[in-house]
Order: structure tokens, then C-alpha cells, then sequence
């Protein structure tokens, strides 16, 4: 690991402030910007601690929603009793990620933008343009079975890991920031991460030093909550699909796919399929996929895992 200077912020602006230079991270559970910086993956110069911000409260906000504070830990949210009432597909989604020791000290604003799995981009004697722009894709021609099919790009096809963000993209969650000038502002779930494009280094809207504060659920929308998530083995394993879907008695919904793009996957267009069944609602959500040799099984994966919870949903 390369040596680094370390400062803790005392509010949420003093933090911005200070991350807006160039080397320059945020730290709080540290689950994986640690693994990163003793690979050298990762090499910031300076970390702007933000654990101690007061940013680790869920509340009820005046719209019947919730409220979810940066830093509250994922282990503390999955438990939280109004997330398993009102929204369970986020309870279920976190627990089935990661092991209790990480969710005990993942937090829901590093969850957000945790950095992708792919082999490559861990591994610094090959080429990624994630991790040095304009080297290169290794994954393209190389081994691919766990990466993505659709949004890709020719510069990226790897995937967002985070099944918290897959759930939170079916549930149209909001994310707050603070700007390094103070200002504020809410950025709609659909719009934070980003394709890869010539820009695969660039995975979210946020600009530099600019500090997620917040996370926003709207009010329940009722329905059967599922999230399924298909992996290599049962546990502590990143999905190769995951289905977060939310069914109405009527057979109307919602449905987001992890384990396939560059972010969640969810096309608004294709859930008024969701009557239909899978096949339908998946010929929709991935008619642009654009899958490997390797990886062309996640296509059909990704309805047979949408169709078992369709199924589940029914009772």
C-alpha cells in the first residue's frame, strides 16, 4: 500500500471541501477502498474520514418514505423493522450480498459505489480502462463469463457488484449529495451510475468532492417483494443475474436485473410485459444485450430467474 495523509471531517460540507482535490477519497467502512489500496488498484493520496457525521440515521420522511443516512451500516438497514415491512426487497437484497463481518461496516453511500469485480480490472499487469484510461479492455477478448451483456461498450463490459443498488433501482430511491461549495442536491437512482461509453472510469454522476449524504425511499408501494439472486456458489459469491422485482396482486410491477450491465438494469418500458410472463417482460429488458461467447447463458439465466420469481410471486 502507498503511503497517504489521512484527515476526519467534521461536517458534511468540510468533507466535501476537502475530497475536491485531485487524489483526494472518502473513507468510511473501508470495505473495499481497503482491498484496493493494498492491491495498488486504488492510490489516493490523501482520505477524508466521514464516519462520526451524524449521517448514520434512518428516518420517516413528511411524503410516508424513509430517509436513509450515508453511513448506515448495511447490516443496520436490513434489520431496520419498517425496510422489512415496506420494503423488503431492499432487506433481502442486502443480505443476500457479502458476509455479516462486511454489511456490520459496509455503509449505504459506499454500497452505491462499490468498484467492479472484474478480474482485469484487479489485476494491475493487465490492461483496463477503468482503472488506467485508455490502456485497454482486457475482458473483451479475454475471459468473460461473469461480465456484462447489455450497455456495454468497446472501451468496458464489466458489471456494478452491488445488490443493494439493484433493489433500490426497482424501489426509484433518490440520492442526496453535498457539493465542496455547501450547495445540494437529489440525483433520481436511474440517473447516478452511468454506462461505461469511452468513459468507463467514470461510474457515477457525482462530481469530484461532492458527498453522498442520503439516500430517499419513496412511500410503499405495497406488493410481493423478491429479490433472486443466481450466483457460483451459495453464498458470499457476486450474482451472475439477480432479479429484484415488486408484484402487484394484479400481476403488474416493477423489475431490475443485477450481474448484467455497467449499473442496474431496469427498463420501465418492459415491465407493462410483467402480465405476460418472463419471456415477454426479459425480450424487452435485454433486447439490446450484446453478450460474449462466454457469456451469452446470462440472456436465458436472466428469464428463467425473472420466471421463477413470477412464479413465487403468485404463491
Amino acid at each position: 500500500m502507498r503511503s497517504f495523509t489521512y484527515e476526519k471531517a467534521a461536517t458534511p460540507a468540510q468533507a466535501a471541501r476537502a475530497a475536491r482535490e485531485p487524489g483526494a477519497k472518502f473513507i468510511a467502512g473501508g470495505t473495499n477502498l481497503l482491498d484496493l489500496m493494498k492491491l495498488e488498484v486504488e492510490t489516493p493520496q490523501h482520505l477524508v474520514d466521514v464516519n462520526g457525521l451524524g449521517l448514520d440515521k434512518i428516518e420517516s420522511t413528511p411524503e410516508g418514505g424513509l430517509r436513509i443516512g450515508t453511513l448506515v451500516r448495511n447490516t443496520d438497514l436490513a434489520a431496520d423493522a419498517r425496510v422489512r415491512r415496506d420494503y423488503a426487497v431492499l432487506s433481502r437484497a442486502i443480505v443476500a450480498g457479502a458476509s455479516g463481518q462486511i454489511r456490520n461496516m459496509a455503509t449505504t453511500g459506499g454500497n452505491l459505489l462499490q468498484r467492479t469485480r472484474c478480474h482485469y480490472f484487479y489485476d494491475t499487469n493487465q490492461p483496463c480502462n477503468k482503472r488506467v484510461p485508455g490502456s485497454g479492455c482486457s475482458a473483451i477478448e479475454g475471459f468473460s463469463r461473469q461480465h456484462a451483456v447489455v450497455g456495454v461498450s468497446k472501451a468496458c463490459i464489466a458489471v456494478h457488484p452491488s445488490d443493494m443498488a439493484v433493489a433500490m433501482r426497482a424501489l426509484d430511491a433518490t440520492v442526496e449529495t453535498v457539493k465542496p461549495d455547501g450547495s445540494s442536491r437529489t440525483i433520481p437512482i436511474a440517473q447516478f451510475h452511468r454506462l461505461p461509453g469511452t468513459t468507463p472510469h467514470v461510474e457515477s454522476d457525482l462530481a469530484a468532492g461532492e458527498l453522498i449524504t442520503a439516500v430517499t425511499l419513496p412511500k410503499p408501494i405495497g406488493g410481493t417483494h423478491i429479490y433472486h439472486k443466481v450466483r457460483d456458489r451459495s453464498s458470499y459469491a457476486f450474482a451472475l443475474v439477480s432479479v429484484a422485482a415488486i408484484v402487484q396482486r394484479d400481476g403488474t410491477g416493477r423489475v431490475a436485473l443485477g450481474g448484467v450491465a455497467h449499473k442496474p438494469w431496469r427498463v420501465e418500458a418492459a415491465e407493462s410485459e410483467m402480465p405476460n410472463g418472463a419471456k415477454a417482460v426479459t425480450k424487452r429488458l435485454l433486447a439490446e444485450a450484446k453478450p460474449t461467447k462466454e457469456n451469452a447463458f446470462k440472456v436465458q439465466l436472466a428469464e428463467c430467474t425473472l420466471d421463477s420469481v413470477l412464479t413465487q410471486a403468485k404463491g
